[in-house]
């Protein structure tokens, strides 16, 4: 049994049903996938100082995972929140759906175009693809003008206006894929087209919700048979190598030590 953790990293659950309906079709058989959402933090990450908030919630919950045993985890938003800083903290796979839908474009077409959800996310998506090495191919990102609060609300309408821009972008850039630059947009249009919306698969779409579950799943296996080694020499070193007392201290910082007698993970 391999165990996934998909963390919607938003302050509630209105997502989480919506992302389990459109994922679990494709977990191939013996992956179990527990969605999970954040508490007492933002409830979105649409402007950059929730974001930050929720960071430090994210490493909170790859820990409690770890601890938990989990085999990879998922960090649900395609800004990848705290994804560097995850992949440094754990040898746990952890996986950014932007980047497993950007470096797996590849396979679908030489290049590409993302289609995220409002024009403030834009910025953000360019310099995640310039990290990821992968501008060169990169036609644009262009945004849909929704924000996720409002996307829940109307997830047919969202599929089909992400398909229309998608194909307008295509057309407009010369592209021959588009990855969806946004977890949720991702989400509206899977549902739509298991539930019948077939016309919508009339262009190259990636999904990179399914990108990154696909890939968690991978790195389970790999990390399995002793094949997952990232490497601790450069960009993810960890604290500890440096420094062992202070990385010590600042994981208490993250995780204060649960008080003696009281059953709590932490």
């Amino acid at each position: 049994m391999t165990r996934i953790c998909f963390l919607n990293p938003f302050g509630t659950d209105d997502y989480d049903g919506l992302i389990a309906e459109t994922l679990t079709p494709s977990l191939r058989p013996g992956t179990e996938l527990e969605i999970r959402h954040l508490t007492n933090c933002p409830r979105n990450i649409d402007y950059y100082v929730p974001k930050h908030l929720v960071e430090v919630e994210i490493l909170k919950a790859v820990v409690d995972a770890e601890r938990e045993g989990f085999d990879a985890f998922v960090i649900g938003c395609c800004y990848d929140p705290a994804l560097t800083q995850a992949r440094e903290l754990t040898d746990m796979p952890v996986v950014g759906p932007l980047e497993a839908g950007v470096l797996l474009s590849r396979l679908f077409g030489h290049r590409f175009s993302v289609v995220t959800d409002h024009r403030k996310a834009v910025p953000e998506i360019e310099d995640r693809v310039r990290v990821y090495g992968a501008e060169a191919n990169c036609r644009s990102v262009s945004a849909i003008d929704w924000y996720v609060d409002d996307m829940i609300g109307d997830p047919p309408r969202v599929a089909r206006e992400a398909h229309a821009r998608c194909r307008e972008v295509l057309e407009r850039d010369g592209a021959e894929c588009i990855v969806l630059g946004c977890t949720i947009i991702a989400a509206c249009y899977e549902q739509a087209v298991l539930r019948g919306a077939r016309e919508l698969t009339d262009i190259t779409i990636v999904n990179p919700n399914l990108m990154a579950v696909k890939t968690a799943e991978l790195f389970a296996d790999l990390r399995a048979v002793g094949q997952y080694r990232i490497s601790r020499r450069g960009y993810y070193q960890q604290h500890a190598q440096h420094d062992a007392a202070e990385a010590a201290s600042i994981l208490e910082l993250l995780i204060p030590p649960a008080p003696a007698g009281s059953g709590a993970l932490r």
